[in-house]
């Protein structure tokens, strides 16, 4: 292997497991915040876990074995995730009027207890993860020949 190609591979293992930690840290933060916390997550929570929590299972061990392809299953569900997390995001931010939330049950999704540390949205924090997840999945990619 020339030079080039082991800089390129240990780009390509930094951002898969930097996708696996952001990934792992969001899973355990949600269960923290819905199982110590005590807050009931909503219809769209429930959804974002869905697609973070195999998130968490896949990059983890794709980032154990280096295996650069995980781009191509952990990347829809990135996505898929992003797009629930910014539909949840404009319903907070008061964009989509929550007459029309999927949310009947739990905490509202534009309550205040849709924060954490202080203010931060959780809604807003589930979008930057995904978004980071998704664009280090392709900086992967793009290091990796497969």
């Amino acid at each position: 292997m020339t030079d080039a190609a082991v800089q390129a591979n240990r780009t390509a293992w930094a951002s898969l497991f930097a996708a696996w930690l952001i990934a792992l840290l969001a899973s355990l933060a949600v269960l923290f915040v819905g199982e110590v916390m005590g807050q009931t997550p909503c219809n769209l929570c429930w959804f974002q876990r869905a697609f973070m929590f195999p998130l968490a299972i896949v990059l983890g061990v794709a980032a154990l074995r280096i295996e650069g392809a995980v781009w191509r299953y952990a990347l829809p569900l990135a996505v898929g995730g992003a797009l629930v997390a910014a539909f949840h995001s404009l319903l907070y931010l008061g964009v989509i009027p929550e007459r029309i939330t999927p949310c009947s049950q739990g905490v509202s999704c534009s309550s205040a207890d849709m924060t954490i540390l202080g203010g931060l949205p959780l809604p807003m924090l589930a979008l930057a993860a995904f978004c980071a997840i998704a664009v280090l999945l392709l900086v992967t990619r793009s290091r990796t020949s497969t």
